[in-house]
């Protein structure tokens, strides 16, 4: 479960199209590994680290220092370029790399959201790469290999053939955790509370702040620390710059920043066919679950975080457009998420810690939708389903559900 195939299986996809691919993602997610385990797959390879003072000099020498490869048969070369968006002018590198030698050699580009940065922007590489995101492991990921896409998007609330204990034992994993590599595979709590308060501050007081040339870290680092009893609520911007006593804007750019580097993520409210909507609210998760101290709240958070590696990956192979909201109107009746596609609402999901029947909310804001609709619940065994009029509501245990979120489209090869 290591090898993260289904990430592996997006890059072929992709790399099929394009001979230049953009790999982004949370920082200690595993790009790294992942590039190395694409590479595996050629025989002539060639590993470059901005962060290597030796790769760095090679560069600057000679921008082309890749066609020096030594060569063990006449396949195509594949080049993997690891953090070379901290290269000032890695845009226009990158540019001239792919014009010259995109026939010839295959490239991999890895790096944090600095890849994302510049693509509301002029980009002088349009065309010429495609992108995709590696997440840290959830369920879906980890089980998630059971079910085309196309069969579950027939069927959203079949629940797929996963063995119940085995999902469970890895949905407490997660919990506790994370689904960062180092702590997950470690399997040690202690080992996890040194990652996790290393993570925010090393990635807060370097990348971003090299990025932004932010002076207020200290703000903003208290900003990321209210952040988890924040989960589960629409975010008040204008509370939390009272609470830090700092400018509206700050906290919105800081926001910004959360989730271009991949600390945090939002989701919109949806706002078609739901009588009195409410508008212009969103909602923020963390990727680092075990930080959010309130259960209710660490388990929502946990199912935002499955959905979101989901609806990334489908959109990453060509599935759809994708996206992921939150239902809510001026009467506060809500639903935690709705998947939709090209503006087409898909499904509902509820959470809820111990509760067997179905929300009164959920059963409202369906009918308003007309869409299948599914309750999930942090423990539970077996599954109950229910009618609301001819719509389907399926009550079942979150563990059991996420892990039968699908990772590949019927065509892919699942093995």
């Amino acid at each position: 479960m290591e090898k993260r195939t289904s990430y592996y299986r997006i890059w072929d996809t992709l790399a099929a199209e394009k001979s230049m691919v953009f790999l982004a993602g949370p920082r200690q997610a595993g790009k790294t590994t992942l590039a190395k385990i694409i590479a595996g797959g050629f025989s002539n390879t060639l590993y470059f680290n901005w962060d290597i003072q030796e790769h760095r000099a090679l560069l600057l020498k000679d921008p082309a220092f890749f066609t020096t490869l030594k060569r063990r048969d006449s396949s195509t070369p594949f080049v993997v370029f690891d953090e070379i968006h901290k290269y000032r002018d890695w845009k226009n590198y990158l540019k001239g790399v792919y014009d010259q030698f995109g026939q010839e050699y295959r490239f991999l580009v890895t790096g944090s959201g600095r890849l994302d940065l510049y693509q509301k922007g002029g980009d002088s590489l349009a065309g010429r790469y495609l992108l995709f995101h590696l997440w840290p492991f959830t369920a879906g990921e980890l089980f998630g290999g059971k079910r085309a896409l196309e069969d579950f998007l027939a069927d959203p609330l079949f629940l797929a053939a996963v063995d119940p204990d085995a999902a469970a034992a890895a949905w407490g994993t997660l919990e506790s955790l994370s689904g960062f590599p180092e702590p997950f595979l470690g399997r040690r709590p202690a080992g996890y509370r040194r990652w996790s308060a290393n993570y925010s501050q090393s990635l807060i007081r370097e990348d971003i702040r090299d990025l932004s040339d932010i002076r207020s870290v200290g703000a903003m680092e208290t900003l990321y620390h209210l952040i988890p009893s924040k989960v589960g609520s629409p975010l008040s911007v204008s509370s939390l710059a009272g609470d830090l006593k700092v400018a509206h804007g700050s906290v919105q750019s800081w926001l910004a920043l959360f989730e271009r580097f991949f600390l945090t993520f939002s989701l919109p409210t949806w706002t078609d066919r739901v009588v009195r909507a409410i508008r212009k609210e969103r909602k923020v998760y963390l990727f680092d679950s075990p930080r959010i101290k309130d259960p209710a709240a660490c388990f929502e958070n946990m199912v935002a975080v499955e959905l979101w590696r989901a609806v990334s990956c489908w959109n990453a192979l060509g599935a759809g457009e994708f996206t992921l909201h939150f239902v809510r109107d001026t009467q506060k009746r809500e639903v935690d998420f709705l998947v939709a596609n090209d503006r087409e609402p898909l499904f509902l999901v509820e959470c809820k810690l111990a509760d067997e029947k179905p929300a009164k909310s959920l059963f409202v804001l369906q009918e308003e939708l007309q869409v299948p609709a599914v309750q999930l619940v942090r423990d539970m065994e077996g599954y109950r389903s229910y009618r609301n009029g001819t719509l389907p509501v399926l009550i079942t245990a979150a563990s059991h559900w996420c892990a039968g979120l699908p990772t590949f489209t019927v065509g892919d090869n699942p093995a």
